[in-house]
């Protein structure tokens, strides 16, 4: 189950983030800030939107596997990592939002890495919150690789700034959600 196409299609958002950070890298005289930013957005959603396929279609073709089961979040996370560095290093995001939003994917991941091996993942399974945090993000990541008025109404980085700090609030509830689940099985495993 390595080479499926819901596998092949995560492996598409790891290979994007080189596309995605390279487009800020082309020269003014092959595209300009807009065009840049906005290819960088509809490649981030097209990306991203693969999320959703991938694991639709691995239920519909009967094709999940524990291998595609951990490649998807760590897709997802290095897409959604990247996008983030790259805002900040764009200074459309405040580096506080990506320690924050970095941080916890790698104490989340940690932890559940560790449960798993407990024996006690069920206690960590992705909940609603983490949903709602992941929604926010992809939505306010897309609205700050853009950086302009889209359909000369919405104000894409204002929106943008406020849906990441949203979604950083939402990344330390979630996380101390996920922390709260685990703590009796940390207190059992530490006495």
């Amino acid at each position: 189950m390595f080479m499926t196409i819901p596998t092949l299609m995560t492996w598409t958002r790891i290979f994007a983030i080189p596309l995605i950070v390279g487009v800020f890298y082309l020269p003014e005289s092959m595209a300009s800030v807009y065009e840049r930013n906005l290819v960088a957005t509809i490649m981030f959603v097209v990306f991203a939107a693969t999320d959703w396929l991938d694991g639709y279609l691995a239920r519909k073709l009967n094709q999940t596997s524990s291998f595609g089961a951990f490649l998807d979040p760590v897709a997802d996370k290095f897409l959604v990592c990247a996008c983030v560095l790259v805002l900040v290093h764009l200074q459309r995001a405040d580096v506080f939002v990506a320690l924050i939003i970095i941080g916890r994917e790698i104490a989340i991941s940690a932890l559940r890495e560790w449960m798993a091996q407990i024996g006690a993942s069920r206690s960590v399974a992705v909940h609603m919150i983490g949903k709602i945090k992941t929604v926010v993000q992809m939505v306010a990541i897309p609205f700050l690789l853009f950086d302009g008025v889209l359909f000369g109404l919405i104000d894409t980085h204002q929106w943008g700034v406020w849906l990441i700090w949203a979604a950083a609030v939402l990344t330390v509830w979630s996380m101390v959600y996920y922390l709260q689940k685990a703590l009796p099985e940390i207190r059992a495993r530490t006495k």
